[in-house]
């Protein structure tokens, strides 16, 4: 039997739109066992959607790379803890498909090298924003070219990371509807600067500079204005530090002081609520493992 574990990622952080994503402590764990036949069971996050069937992202991960590795497919008995929240902007499909493919690759014999999963993950999930920090871990910046796949990873130190997020409907269509065909160059210069004084504050553990730094306008202004509550709640995570949407949204996600952890959790969560939206906050750090076994 393989057991795995795979990170929460937020990706963006700001000005890093579609090419920047940070691992979060927070873990789908996953078990593979040869079995007669394909089963999936799923506990926690996700169980009453993702137990009506066997046809997923993970086991669909899972058989590609055996068709890739040109082997004949071992029926595995799969059964997941999820602890990662569905449809909330902390890379739920990305960790999906990064443990389908881990996990293949753990039962085969590690035939595949983390880059070759990183390139499979990547033509699954569409970029690497979010699969990257899943495989690797860490603070992970990443470009394509054509077919060719840049990344640098970076350690993060133990920041406190707040994230809060609106249960309600944000599929991902939506979010990527809303944004604008084009942006000023001078909107394109404000995000090139910022995105790399982000990586710095994040490597050194700047919250002041984080805070200065962590502005968007590429995504988040036309993104914020579609989630209800969201522009409100996003000012007010900007009270107590660095805040960003997640991703795509609806979660929001600030780093903070750890003495301010829990009163910005909850006043982010009451904007939320008082438009009687339930809200689910947690407060969590970054994560430097990206998949692995235990």
């Amino acid at each position: 039997m393989i057991k795995i574990r795979v990170p929460a990622t937020s990706a963006n952080l700001g000005p890093g739109f579609d090419c920047m994503g940070l691992a979060l402590n927070i873990w789908n764990e996953v078990t593979f066992e040869p079995a007669d036949k394909l089963s999936y069971q799923v506990t926690g996050e996700g169980a009453e959607k993702l137990n009506k069937g066997t046809k997923n992202l993970l086991t669909k991960a899972f058989a590609n790379l055996y068709h890739v590795c040109g082997t004949p497919i071992q029926n595995p008995k799969i059964c997941a803890h999820n602890q990662i929240l569905m449809s909330s902007g902390l890379g739920s499909s990305a960790a999906a498909i990064v443990a389908g493919l881990f996990g293949a690759n753990e039962m085969l014999g590690q035939p595949m090298s983390p880059n070759d999963l990183l390139k499979l993950a990547t033509d699954m999930e569409g970029h690497p924003d979010n699969v990257a920090p899943s495989l690797l871990g860490g603070l992970v910046v990443s470009v394509m070219d054509h077919e060719e796949i840049f990344t640098k990873r970076y350690e993060v130190p133990e920041l406190t990371v707040v994230i809060v997020k609106p249960i309600l409907d944000w599929p991902t269509r939506t979010a990527r509807a809303v944004l604008p065909k084009s942006v000023s160059r001078a909107d394109a210069v404000h995000n090139i600067g910022r995105t790399v004084l982000v990586v710095d504050a994040l490597r050194n553990g700047d919250l002041d500079l984080l805070q200065k730094v962590m502005d968007d306008r590429i995504h988040q202004p036309y993104r914020l204005k579609h989630i209800s509550g969201g522009v409100t709640a996003y000012k007010t995570a900007k009270q107590f530090g660095a805040a960003a949407l997640s991703g795509a949204g609806p979660s929001i996600i600030a780093f903070v002081t750890p003495e301010n952890a829990e009163r910005a959790k909850s006043e982010i969560e009451s904007v939320f609520e008082e438009r009687g939206i339930e809200a689910r906050g947690m407060i969590t750090q970054p994560s430097s493992i990206g998949a692995h076994t235990i």
